[in-house]
């Protein structure tokens, strides 16, 4: 046993090793500023794409023991980030639709930043998924059918959702520029 391991008895007699597996700490290391700056593309807040890419390590270090079925570990922490993402915003969907306005004549200045940043985002021009393939094809460099896999849709998908999106970036482009 190695002398920097920290043993734990589970049962008289039964030692378990604790230690986290060498290659969770490298995979970590050399991956997670890749993939935060992936998801902060995709996100478009670094608070969301920090805890986004925490969330994914977390959830492969809890399936650790089973890594070896695991392919490609980034595509699966990309996979498990984008869910995540996903399922935030389903959340904030279902939430808003319960919020009440506020009366008319109330005002707060948090709301208006708060709405500056909301139009800000909308105004990036293009969508989650068109935003979600150019990130992982074009940084990334994963092939088309790679990322289908990552974003559960077909390679044809992919491909069509960056084409459009490179279109609308370019579209934005140009009515920057006149």
């Amino acid at each position: 046993m190695n002398p920097d391991t920290t043993v734990v008895m589970d049962a008289p007699g039964v030692a378990e090793d604790s230690s986290p597996p060498q290659e969770f700490d490298v995979l970590f290391a050399d991956e997670h500023e890749r993939i935060y700056r992936g998801l902060l593309f995709i996100t478009g807040s670094r608070p969301d794409a920090e805890e986004l890419m925490q969330d994914a390590f977390l959830k492969l270090w809890e399936r650790w023991d089973q890594a070896g079925s695991i392919e490609d570990p980034v595509a699966y922490l990309f996979r498990i980030a984008l869910n995540g993402s996903r399922m935030r915003a389903r959340r904030a969907m279902r939430a808003s639709r319960k919020a009440l306005p506020l009366p008319g004549g109330e005002s707060n200045a948090f709301e208006h930043v708060e709405a500056r940043e909301d139009l800000r985002m909308l105004l990036r021009g293009i969508s989650d998924r068109q935003r979600t393939a150019l990130v992982l094809t074009e940084i990334f460099g994963y092939t088309s059918e790679q990322a289908g896999e990552i974003m559960h849709v077909r390679a044809g998908t992919v491909r069509m959702l960056a084409s459009q999106g490179r279109a609308a970036l370019r579209g934005k482009e140009r009515d920057q520029d006149a």
